[in-house]
């Protein structure tokens, strides 16, 4: 497909407006992100102000990410295999009992053991979700129509990322951070809300495609989205080195976090501060993408995004000065979220409809892999070695990833015209189809 078109670039926003089903899922779903950007912030000042500790921080978001690679296993075959919408509706309903028990708890007595539990069932619930809610967005929108649409929903997470700490922030240092996770969770149960009024029509609805049901051993599902990724060159070279990116990223949260707080001793108040000037880097890269992927390609684009990133993180660590801090954080989440909408889009373009959840899941599952060890490796080191180091050492680790992408498909400006290799067996995963049919503007 070709998002270039300039017919469909003039036509788009008003055929956006026009898609009420699309409209309810970006209303509920922006909320729901808006409570997600406040855990961001408050479950790690939470397990600070308890413990002390960066490497409990770490310890944390290791056990998150764990959990969320393990769900990764089994989500796509539940999300092929039930309802789309009922799924992303339990999942809610779920996340927001778990959070809403924190700070109830918390009027009694701190609870660390829960801040691990809540997370790892959150986690998973959010695993599940997730994959749920990238399969939805074709469901919802014409093919023609995905980067823009991709992009207005990383636009409105972005919004919600400045919004968010600051809330949080602002809770934290009036009521504390545990209330800011039952706030998350009452968003939840808001957006199970909207849901109920979203009505997801499966392309494969239209095409009559039925083949491939998700049905057998939950591993042989895993294995038929690997083996898609596997199959298609440029898939297999952004899982291997998303899977380099992330042993860095996920970490890198828990870095500005301790850098602020401990390196800096600031208030959580100018942290959330810090954190919300950083989601300006995402508004401009949710602005900006669909004009990017279609004037310079992805290749360029995403290429040019590990370079951001790996210089911000190096800033990050190495600047006293918060004004810098702040403007790195920025340059940092612009990064993060093009290559986010970029690879999401091109996944969605390359992906038949029936095994777009598998193949989500299977993609985040292992590129995902490396982050609970990058995660412990990165808060262990700074603790050892300082911020500043393992910030420099970051930096370098993305000017690697780069170099190494220049030499792979994803160079190259339209990689989901590069046709995947033919299935070397009865039975393997089937080549993607012709693009995705129009779907109805308003349900």
């Amino acid at each position: 497909m070709d998002e270039g078109a300039s017919a469909g670039d003039s036509e788009l926003p008003r055929q956006l407006r026009k898609n009420r089903a699309f409209n309810i899922f970006w209303l509920g779903q922006g909320l729901s992100l808006l409570g997600g950007s406040m855990t961001l912030l408050a479950l790690p000042i939470l397990i600070l102000d308890a413990t002390g500790s960066i490497a409990q921080m770490g310890a944390l978001t290791a056990v998150s990410a764990a959990f969320g690679i393990g769900a990764g296993t089994f989500a796509g075959h539940i999300v092929d295999r039930m309802d789309r919408r009922n799924t992303m509706i339990f999942s809610e309903v779920a996340r927001a009992v778990a959070l809403g028990l924190v700070p109830l708890i918390w009027l009694i007595e701190p609870q660390i053991w829960l801040l691990y539990v809540v997370t790892a069932v959150a986690s998973v619930l959010k695993t599940v979700f997730d994959v749920a809610y990238v399969t939805a967005v074709p469901n919802l929108v014409d093919a023609d129509d995905l980067t823009a649409a991709n992009s207005r929903l990383q636009g409105t997470y972005a919004v919600a990322g400045i919004l968010g700490p600051v809330l949080a922030g602002i809770i934290a240092a009036g009521v504390g951070p545990a209330w800011a996770l039952g706030v998350n969770g009452a968003t939840f149960l808001v957006s199970a809300v909207t849901l109920v009024f979203v009505r997801l029509r499966r392309t494969d609805e239209l095409n009559g495609a039925t083949e491939d049901d998700p049905r057998g051993p939950v591993r042989d599902n895993f294995l038929v989205g690997f083996t898609f990724l596997w199959n298609h060159s440029a898939m297999r070279a952004l899982t291997f080195l998303l899977t380099a990116l992330t042993f860095l990223t996920l970490g890198a949260t828990d870095l500005l976090i301790f850098r602020v707080q401990q390196d800096l001793e600031q208030g959580a108040d100018v942290l959330g501060y810090v954190i919300a000037v950083s989601g300006l880097g995402s508004i401009v890269a949710a602005v900006l993408a669909s004009v990017l992927r279609r004037v310079v390609g992805f290749g360029a684009c995403w290429l040019a995004s590990v370079l951001l990133i790996g210089a911000a993180v190096a800033l990050i660590g190495n600047s006293r000065n918060l004004v810098i801090i702040a403007l790195m954080s920025a340059v940092f989440m612009f990064g993060i979220t093009l290559a986010g909408i970029l690879s999401m889009t091109l996944r969605q373009q390359v992906t038949p409809d029936h095994l777009l959840g598998r193949v989500t899941a299977a993609f985040w599952t292992v590129h995902n892999a490396s982050g609970p060890v990058g995660a412990a490796v990165v808060t262990v080191g700074a603790a050892r070695l300082g911020v500043p180091s393992v910030s420099l050492m970051g930096g370098l680790f993305c000017l690697v990833i780069f170099l190494v992408g220049i030499f792979t498909p994803l160079r190259v400006a339209r990689p989901e015209l590069i046709p995947p290799k033919s299935p070397s067996k009865p039975g393997s995963v089937p080549a993607p189809g012709p693009a995705k049919p129009s779907l109805e503007k308003d349900r």
